[in-house]
């Protein structure tokens, strides 16, 4: 296990290869030489710096250099092989000889998933890697990174520890690109992420304000303090849900107003309805109907973009929510989940189960039925809907923990935990975390001390192998556990805990992702920093989205640039993950391998 203490470290990085176009180039004048028997292929792939290992020698300056399509020798010497008749065989690069259109120094062909030029990157020139593209969070294409051996090697990369008084902070960390560090007038991939948090002089007491804060994703700096107060319990959406191109921030103030702020911390608009239930709870963002227009979640209440009050669900959200949106029905429109119920754009009920209690949803598909299901976390325990809201099996509690206070209503995660293909999710339950199979099965448990609040955990995939790695904040530390449960790493951390949990992103836009956790007073105990940032001590992790935007997070609810998408790709057909962050690969989310 790993305990670790504050401390820094420099960092840089090498070139060690060609350039595409200077691969193709060698290529292309190195297969002059080849065709005059001057050189042999093997010699010309090192040369050049090919990933491809096909080789075939020759004597130099033996044989009239023709190529032939059938591997047949001119006076006695081997010649390239050109099934496609286009200038290059296999020993010279051609990752196709099939294909006349794929060859070293081909032209990229935007968006048909083939490496056209054979320079080992899928649609390598195509995209402004300064922009997200469209399917930037598919993930349709395998991952192919993996960490170099022994890379798990965690260290504290930076710490914040509040401004002024403001020093406590006891909701989930957002992180998202909001300033142009670069000045070049634009904010956009090409930035340093920013790291957003809620900090107050209180401790999770109700009505008591905060501040949002920005810091530099890279160093911890802070940037912006907003000006106006908010309510310090309240997890804040971020998103761009007036389609200007730059990111809002959605959040409440102490009286249940929502508010809305530019991307430079100006209040841009206070609703004049008010969220009663704001205490602990969660904003959403989503384009509910599908029209180019964000809609705003808050608990049973829908605002419009604008901030006007458009309905509120006839079924409560229930304490400390944490509301979501998914096309439970596919209709092309989104339904408003709150977990025993659901429903439509237009706040008609979509199903209404009164067997279960309100609860904590999340959305995935757990059976492979193709169809999203409906997992509720409450006070009864886990349970779980079919995308109309029937019951699959409800108020499990697989640990023996009893039902009292919050002990069993906690957010869940949904990630493949192992690697086989198939749908875990994990939760707490007071005094364990635990994995589960989708039939609640368990797969492994480890203490933990959280009789507080209601914590909730998150995964990723550091070391690319197919086994994630499980986080979760309980009252003193920051665990990060193996794939049976062991603990691999123990930070101190300190909190009375509400629904706060880690985050996983590259919030420095260094190609590695990076864990954010923040604290706030526990009883008794010194306060650990504000904010603790977690990178592995080379950054040989693998990168991570480099965007965290609101608390039911589930990649496709938004594009790296903040913008909330008009037609949502359903999360379980894609990544079928809640709570959890995609690995990145070539501007693109990936899909891990099945082990």
């Amino acid at each position: 296990m790993n305990m670790i203490g504050q401390s820094s470290m420099t960092r840089g990085s090498q070139r060690t290869g060609a350039t595409p176009h200077e691969h193709a180039s060698c290529l292309d004048a190195l297969r002059v030489l080849f065709l005059g028997g001057l050189v042999t292929a093997g010699v010309t792939l090192a040369a050049c710096g090919s990933h491809h290992t096909n080789t075939t020698t020759s004597d130099a300056g033996q044989g009239d250099g023709t190529a032939t399509s059938d591997g047949s020798t001119v006076d006695g010497a081997p010649h390239m092989v050109d099934n496609d008749h286009d200038g290059y065989g296999a020993n010279l690069g051609d990752c196709d000889d099939d294909n006349p259109d794929v060859h070293p120094g081909a032209t990229e062909v935007c968006g048909d998933n083939v490496d056209n030029n054979c320079n080992g990157i899928t649609d390598s020139d195509c995209y402004n890697p300064c922009e997200v593209h469209e399917g930037d969070e598919d993930g349709v294409v395998p991952c192919t990174k993996k960490a170099p051996p022994d890379s798990f090697e965690p260290d504290i990369q930076w710490t914040w520890s509040g401004h002024d008084a403001e020093i406590y902070s006891i909701v989930t960390p957002l992180v998202a690109n909001m300033t142009d560090d670069d000045e070049n007038g634009t904010i956009d991939l090409c930035d340093t992420p920013d790291v957003l948090v809620v900090a107050s002089q209180a401790s999770g007491t109700m009505h008591t304000p905060g501040h949002v804060y920005l810091l530099d994703g890279a160093t911890g700096e802070m940037e912006l303090q907003f000006p106006t107060a908010v309510d310090h319990t309240v997890t804040p959406a971020i998103g761009d849900i007036d389609g200007d191109g730059l990111p809002e921030v959605v959040t409440a103030d102490t009286a249940g107003h929502i508010l809305a702020f530019e991307h430079d911390g100006t209040l841009k608009w206070t609703s004049t309805a008010t969220w009663s239930e704001a205490y602990s709870g969660a904003i959403a963002l989503a384009d509910m109907d599908e029209d180019g227009d964000v809609e705003i979640i808050a608990g049973n209440m829908l605002f419009d973009h604008d901030g006007t009050l458009l309905w509120t669900a006839s079924e409560p959200a229930g304490s400390w929510s944490a509301t979501t949106a998914a096309d439970l029905d596919g209709d092309g429109q989104m339904e408003m989940v709150l977990g025993h119920a659901a429903f439509h754009a237009d706040g008609s009920v979509a199903y209404v189960n009164s067997e279960v209690d309100p609860g904590y949803p999340q959305v995935a598909d757990m059976n492979n039925d193709g169809q999203p299901e409906i997992l509720v976390t409450n006070r009864n325990g886990i349970s779980l809907l079919a995308h109309d809201g029937t019951t699959i099996y409800k108020n499990m509690r697989p640990t023996n923990a009893a039902v009292g206070y919050t002990t069993w209503i906690r957010p869940a995660t949904i990630h493949d935990f192992d690697g086989d293909g198939q749908p875990e999710f994990a939760v707490s339950s007071a005094s364990s975390y635990a994995v589960y199979k989708a039939d609640a099965s368990i797969v492994w448990q480890a203490p933990v001390s959280d009789q507080s609040g209601i914590a909730a955990g998150t995964a990723f995939d550091f070391l690319g192998d197919g086994t994630a790695e499980a986080m979760y904040a309980d009252e003193h530390h920051m665990f990060i556990f193996d794939g049976t449960g062991q603990v691999l790493l123990q930070i101190d951390r300190t909190s009375g805990t509400l629904s706060e949990y880690p985050v996983v992103a590259d919030i420095d836009n260094d190609g590695s992702a990076e864990i954010v956790v923040v604290s706030c007073q526990y009883p008794n105990e010194p306060a650990s920093p504000t904010v603790q940032v977690v990178r592995d001590k080379e950054d040989r992790w693998i990168q991570a989205r480099r965007i965290w935007n609101e608390h039911t997070y589930h990649v496709t609810n938004v594009r790296e640039d903040a913008t909330i998408p008009q037609h949502e790709k359903p999360s379980w057909k894609a990544l079928n993950t809640f709570r959890t962050n995609a690995q990145l690969e070539n501007g693109g989310t990936c899909n891990p391998v099945v082990q």
